[in-house]
């Protein structure tokens, strides 16, 4: 089924707001709507953003007046350090139910349902398989409460799936995400001088780049894909592994006894972390990507890689904050942007950008390495602030070919 007019649940978080702006560039889809408790983060042009609580009357009137065929819901909180317990269960269980409860009825224009889900589903214990398939089922009850909140919300899209056997319903389980302006339990973890550890383990890890989360979800409205699918990049690293990739000390200082104890001072000194990340220091995780592969999805990075380009990230992080500009949505501003006849739709030509302060500081290889997670605008600017300044061939090949995949791809 080709998705035409689409929902976003969470048009908010980081994960609906980068798959509004891909959803965006394709002429294809007739219909964007976003809805949220609160304001989206990123700037959009075509999407429709309804501020609005996830009570099911309210959402169903939305998908019954724009004839919403696809719902993506990526709401779900997976990091407990985001909220508090009661907070995160209203949030993944009562409002997953009433988002549902909103595309139910044979009358329902909704044919696909895409729920973005985690691998927290699977838990962290110490007889797990090496890597777990889809159809694995727990034997064990959930640990931590976020564990809970997974388990349960799954079971009402399974049921969902059940009784709506005429819909697409799709769960896509992501493992750990590493990439720019993501703060979870594990980035800043990695981000620590050292990488500590529970003395006498070093677990198994996965991750994902954010690119990838944002490219899977597409994919998944894109493409009907039935069932569950994990989401995860090639290959699994010791944490070991990790922190030698990120050029830190590995730091085995936690104790095997009393490790929730520990965490807890770490937290009190500034570290945001979970019980997840707890159970996964002991015990590590992973799952089996070749269903989401065969369906067609194609992985930008592997779980090394990933690691790679968090090492660039962290290292050019100053630099890039320093000059970028946050958004923020102001209705009034974005409904005379979109309606008042006195706006031109030919808007003049904006100043060209600067490329990002401190770049000279920077030998041509580092610089090489940060070109592509600039934007066009920054990178014209450092093309032409090299010309005018150093000259190096090397550098201006990269930006040229940095320049003509985002051109090829957008």
């Amino acid at each position: 089924m080709a998705s035409k007019r689409v929902l976003l649940t969470g048009l908010s978080t980081y994960w609906g707001g980068r798959l509004a702006q891909a959803l965006e560039q394709d002429p294809e889809i007739e219909a964007i709507v976003g809805i949220d408790r609160n304001p989206p983060k990123v700037e959009l042009e075509r999407t429709e953003f309804v501020q609005v609580s996830d009570a099911h009357s309210l959402i169903r009137r939305i998908v019954d007046a724009a004839e919403i065929d696809t719902l993506v819901d990526t709401r779900l909180v997976v990091d407990s350090v985001v909220t508090t317990p009661k907070r995160a269960h209203e949030n993944n269980v009562i409002g997953t139910m009433n988002i549902l409860a909103a595309c139910t009825g044979r009358d329902s224009p909704v044919r696909k349902v895409v729920f973005k889900s985690s691998a927290h589903y699977y838990g962290c214990e110490q007889d797990d398989p090496a890597f777990f398939t889809e159809d694995f089922r727990r034997r064990r009850p959930a640990r931590t409460p976020i564990e809970r909140d997974i388990v349960e919300a799954e079971e009402l899209v399974r049921d969902f799936s059940v009784h709506h056997k005429d819909r697409t319903v799709t769960v896509l389980r992501f493992v750990n995400s590493l990439g720019p302006g993501l703060r979870t339990s594990h980035s800043q973890l990695l981000s620590l001088p050292v990488v500590p550890a529970i003395l006498g383990f070093d677990p198994r890890y996965q991750f994902i780049h954010a690119d990838d989360i944002a490219g899977v979800l597409e994919h998944a409205v894109r493409h009907d894909l039935p069932g569950a699918y994990n989401a995860a990049g090639d290959g699994v690293l010791a944490l070991s592994e990790v922190a030698d990739l990120l050029g830190k000390p590995f730091a085995p200082l936690l104790p095997p006894w009393g490790t929730g104890l520990a965490l807890a001072a770490l937290r009190r000194a500034g570290l945001q972390s979970g019980p997840e990340v707890e159970r996964q220091l002991r015990f590590g995780r992973g799952v089996d990507n070749r269903r989401l592969k065969a369906a067609g999805y194609r992985f930008r990075y592997t779980s090394r890689e990933t690691v790679v380009k968090l090492r660039e990230q962290q290292r050019v992080d100053p630099l890039l904050r320093a000059a970028s500009s946050q958004y923020r949505y102001e209705r009034e501003v974005e409904e005379f942007l979109r309606r008042s006849p006195n706006v031109r739709r030919a808007l003049p030509e904006t100043p060209p950008a600067e490329p990002p302060a401190g770049l000279d500081s920077l030998d041509a290889r580092e610089l090489i390495k940060l070109i592509p997670s600039l934007e066009p605008g920054a990178l014209e600017a450092l093309r032409d602030h090299e010309k005018a300044h150093r000259a190096r061939k090397t550098v201006l090949e990269a930006i040229a070919s940095s320049l003509v995949r985002q051109r090829t791809s957008a």
